[in-house]
């Protein structure tokens, strides 16, 4: 009866055992019909009741929910494209290293989301190990490693990169950057950063072997790798280090070498580098040359503005010369010269800036390729509008007027090109910052918008110093400024130190020592009424020098009751000129002197009692087409030649200028054998008193500055000079004022003592090239001179804060008593080295070492052999 029973239960368990698995495998498929039914493509329409946000540590939750975009109330299906374009707002905005959306509750309609997310620390400390203390502040500001950054991935192999490469640019090709991060407890979800720099050595390139050519030689091609040097004794200009950027185009400069001597199809097949050392590395390159090839026809096509003869002269490629890819592509379109003499810009000067010039081959027939210059001209543009922007002090008129483009006037790039010249030659904006910009171009309409964006520098000077010389302290105070507005002079609102904005020069300077007083007052507008640009100039000077001597005890004694004075005063206009073309201009100016000797005998002039006057015209005409930049001109000239002439007072005046002459000289060589008595001194005063009572003569000066750009920024300066000083009447002699002073760095001492002007020629000591007046012994400054320089200048920076450049010069130049004994090869030489600093609110500043190898003009020098080193400082001197 139990056996039964038991095998009942058996059997009861079996059953419940069955319904268990079948009610498991129901929920199963239950379960797994309802994860169908809430897939991706299947997601279920809600009603958003609320998100909460967890994993916060340094925000806001509000914040967070304001990144997301949702908002409560909403529709939303989950899971749906509008939880994917959240998550993925969130994770391009690299605050956080993990994002997970989930369902916390579903109430009927209603759904609750929790967002989870993991914040990416924050940095809060940088250390940098491996360079100069100096450079760290450099690579934490140009990699932005600032505190509060977000430490990411990204960032940090960014990071890494932009140092390795920095240096690798600089030829450290072993330069490896590690980083690491780690957990700063000082603050909240915070990580601190160590980055460790190991530059290693700078990699040079020990040899280049070039492989496959045979017309072209090894050294020709060599050449063209411009900036690809093997490492060789004695060079110093051109580095051999191994910089990838420049090396990749260098082998594109190699391929053109081919293609100018003809040979169109070269290639280079193959190019490899093998390690030598730590510090070497050879450079091996394969070639492929190819045949050579000549020009065969060329036809335009297209053309209907400028004829086939216009085009072909401006190409200037003839049948049958040898293949020259290069010089094809810039007679078509020089990228390197914005004023090109190509045939784009023959189209673009002429309004046709959509205009499209391509070269095509047509044929190649054996060695001879056949050309079609396929032009697509446009429609003629015009300019609609022109925009400046950048100018914070200058006026918009100032700039305005500078420009050569208008709205309305046919768009010209030559005209452009003009306009970045002019404003640069202002001297109130950066010329380096420049950029002209085309706007909102429509070829259908024929119109174009033009914007030049400025950066202005300073363009006011102070000149404050303190010094020890001629026995005393002097002192100096100078102001200059040269973007003055006087219409504003009495606006207290304007002075920003001063008013400012108008253009106009203003400058004052004050000079005072125990033995002499300068004052100076000067103004200049350049554009007089407003309307076309006339330069008008007014000035007013006066010096005082008091006669000094030396007591036993070294200690200078001045007498104020013995004084020499120069008072001056002009005016002047000039005006630009139309022809032969626009940078000429000619000036006139009206100028007079007084100079005053008030019993001031020093044995530089033959009176010291007395007045001369000296009223005179001076006419120049000029020729400025130097630019961009005034400080550092990269191309163009600069020549000037002025005559200053005063009126011919010996013609109607009746005076016996031979006899007062012969007199003078007469009692000057009887100065020489024996003191003068009284009355002698006083007949000698009266005679040069009577025959400089009005100065006579006239005055002719050249001056030509040429600059040629050698390669890149490395410009070559050529420089001559010319002057000379003479009479109307012979009778009347040389006036002992205006002379030339030569030698030295030309800033001619601490005043104008008697109108004479300095000529700079380093190597030798200040005024040392002034020779010798054979009647009175003295230096009385020279009537005729020459000089000639060359100077090679290289930019070293040309920031707006200080405009830097090193040079190196050859010079030469005489001074000479008359024009009978003036020879342009008898010369005085002298090389050198310097560096120039132009500051804005100090104008320019530099120092020279020059060797002068012959002696100087001084009586003293005689025998003594060549002047040797000088060193010379410069101070507002010429760019």
């Amino acid at each position: 009866m139990e056996k039964p029973a038991n095998n009942s239960t058996s059997d009861n368990n079996k059953f419940i055992s069955f319904e268990l698995l079948i009610l498991f495998l129901l929920l199963l498929f239950t379960t797994f019909s309802s994860a169908q039914e809430t897939t991706y493509g299947n997601g279920k329409k809600y009603i958003l009741g609320g998100i909460e946000v967890k994993g916060l540590q340094s925000y806001n939750e509000q914040t967070v929910k304001t990144f997301t975009g949702l908002r409560e109330g909403q529709p939303i299906t989950v899971p749906g494209d509008q939880i994917s374009a959240v998550i993925k707002k969130l994770w391009d905005l690299e605050l956080f290293s993990d994002i997970n959306f989930y369902i916390s509750n579903i109430d009927g309609d209603k759904v609750y989301l929790e967002l989870n997310i993991v914040e990416r620390p924050t940095l809060t400390k940088v250390t940098v190990y491996g360079v100069k203390k100096k450079k760290i502040d450099e690579i934490i500001k140009e990699t932005d490693l600032k505190k509060g950054k977000k430490v990411t991935e990204s960032f940090i192999s960014n990071t890494r990169n932009y140092i390795e490469n920095k240096y690798k640019k600089d030829g450290y090709l072993n330069t490896k950057v590690t980083i690491a991060t780690a957990v700063d407890t000082s603050d909240t979800n915070a990580a601190s950063m160590v980055v460790n720099i190991k530059i290693g050595d700078k990699v040079k390139i020990k040899n280049i072997t070039i492989d496959g050519n045979k017309m072209l030689s090894d050294k020709q091609l060599r050449k063209a790798l411009k900036n690809t040097k093997k490492a060789q004794f004695g060079r110093v200009w051109k580095k051999s280090k191994f910089i990838e950027a420049d090396y990749k185009e260098d082998l594109a400069a190699m391929v053109d070498k081919f293609a100018e001597k003809g040979y169109r199809d070269a290639r280079v097949i193959s190019d490899s580098i093998s390690i030598v050392s730590a510090k070497k590395i050879n450079i091996d390159i394969k070639v492929e040359e190819g045949n050579k090839y000549y020009f065969g026809k060329i036809d335009f096509v297209g053309n209907s503005v400028y004829t086939d003869g216009q085009l072909n002269k401006v190409l200037g490629i003839k049948k049958g010369e040898t293949y020259n890819g290069v010089l094809l592509r810039e007679r078509i379109a020089d990228e390197s010269k914005p004023d090109a003499e190509d045939i784009t810009n023959l189209y673009q000067n002429n309004g046709y800036l959509f205009s499209q010039i391509n070269p095509v081959e047509v044929s190649a027939q054996n060695d001879t390729i056949n050309f079609e210059i396929r032009i697509i001209e446009g429609k003629e543009t015009f300019l609609n509008h022109v925009y400046v922007a950048g100018n914070d002090k200058t006026n918009d008129h100032v700039i305005f007027r500078e420009l050569r483009t208008r709205p309305g006037q046919k768009y010209s790039k030559d005209n452009i090109v003009r306009s970045v010249r002019e404003l640069g030659q202002l001297g109130f904006f950066d010329a380096e910052q420049i950029k002209p910009d085309i706007l909102n171009p429509d070829p259908n309409a024929g119109t174009v918008d033009l914007k030049y964006n400025l950066v202005e520098s300073g363009s006011s000077q102070i000149e404050l110093q303190g010094g020890y010389g001629g026995g005393g302290f002097i002192g100096t105070l100078g102001l200059s400024f040269n973007n003055f507005s006087i219409k504003n002079i009495f606006n207290g609102k304007a002075y920003k130190p001063v008013p400012m904005g108008d253009g106009q020069t203003f400058a004052l300077r004050l000079q005072a020592s125990r033995t002499f007083r300068v004052y100076s007052l000067s103004f200049s507008e350049p554009w007089l009424g407003g309307k076309k640009p006339v330069r008008f100039n007014m000035s007013f000077s006066r010096t005082q020098q008091f006669l000094a001597s030396f007591s036993s005890s070294g200690r200078v004694e001045v007498n104020k009751d013995q004084q020499f004075s120069i008072t001056g005063v002009s005016v002047g206009l000039a005006k630009r000129l139309q022809w032969p073309d626009d940078f000429f201009t000619i000036s006139h100016a009206l100028g007079y002197q007084l100079y005053d000797f008030q019993n001031y005998n020093s044995g530089l002039f033959r009176f010291g009692n007395g007045t001369s006057n000296s009223l005179a015209y001076t006419l120049g005409i000029s020729r400025s087409s130097a630019g961009p930049g005034r400080i550092f001109p990269l191309s163009g000239s600069i020549f000037e030649v002025t005559a200053k002439l005063t009126p011919p007072y010996s013609l109607f005046n009746n005076k016996d200028y031979r006899g007062l002459q012969d007199r003078s000289n007469e009692l000057s060589e009887i100065n020489q054998q024996r003191p003068l008595s009284p009355d002698e001194i006083s007949e000698q005063e009266a005679i040069e008193q009577e025959r400089w009572e009005w100065l006579e003569y006239f005055k002719i000066k050249f001056k030509g500055d040429w600059y040629t750009r050698i390669v890149g920024k490395l410009v070559l300066r050529t420089n001559i000079e010319f002057g000379f000083l003479a009479s109307y009447n012979s009778d009347v002699g040389t006036v002992p004022f205006e002379r030339f002073f030569m030698g030295g760095d030309g800033l001619g001492g601490n005043f104008t003592l008697d109108g004479r002007e300095t000529i700079q020629l380093r190597g030798y000591e200040n005024n040392s090239i002034t020779p010798i007046n054979p009647i009175t012994g003295q230096q009385e400054g020279g009537i005729v001179f020459n000089k000639y320089s060359l100077e090679l200048r290289y930019p070293l920076t040309l920031k707006p804060s200080a405009s830097i450049y090193a040079l190196t010069f050859l010079e030469a130049g005489n001074n000479f008593n008359n024009f009978q004994e003036y020879n342009p090869f008898i010369l005085k030489r002298s090389a050198g080295v310097g560096v120039r600093i132009f500051m804005p609110a100090f104008g320019l500043l530099g120092i020279d070492f020059g060797y002068g190898f012959d002696e100087d003009s001084r009586p003293q020098s005689a025998g003594t052999g060549p002047s040797g080193w000088q060193t010379h400082f410069i101070i507002g001197q010429q760019f």
